[in-house]
């Protein structure tokens, strides 16, 4: 930075000499290392990483109940989770969270709430119906495993 502003100070013996910086700061640093986590996982961080790592997605206002406490257990449990209770479609709901690159998405419709369960979509694949407390667990696992 000297240079480019061509910075001198006037030495002892009345000389000019070129200035020199010493420059140290944390500001940016954080900044730098979000940017190369975003751009190394193109946005889908792994799970641990992940600042939402569970949507849950109810099929419909009748289901917003049973959500609830999904949504309470899993944070319970620290898990970062987020509930779409929007008025959208089922559809929509989940193409808006892949869009958002959320490791798992749990779908909770009648036969869920019925069997206490819910049905889990992993990014790159569908893991099918298992009960909350079983998902939890694996979750976890893998939270505190950090795996990629």
């Amino acid at each position: 930075m000297p240079d480019r502003f061509d910075l001198r100070y006037v030495a002892e013996d009345g000389t000019k000499k070129r200035a020199f910086v010493v420059h140290r700061s944390s500001i940016g640093a954080i900044e730098r290392i979000m940017a190369f986590l975003i751009e190394h996982y193109a946005g889908a961080f792994p799970l641990w990483l992940s600042p939402v790592q569970v949507k849950i997605l109810p099929v419909s206002q009748k289901h917003a109940e049973y959500a609830l406490g999904v949504a309470k257990e899993l944070r319970d449990a620290g898990i970062r989770a987020l509930l779409d209770d929007s008025n959208e479609t089922l559809g929509k709901k989940i193409r808006t969270a892949r869009t958002e690159k959320i490791p798992y998405l749990l779908v909770l419709g009648d036969k869920e709430v019925e069997s206490n369960t819910v049905s889990v979509e992993a990014r790159d694949k569908s893991e099918g119906a298992m009960p909350l407390s079983e998902f939890i667990e694996q979750t976890r696992h893998r939270i505190i495993k950090r795996a990629l």
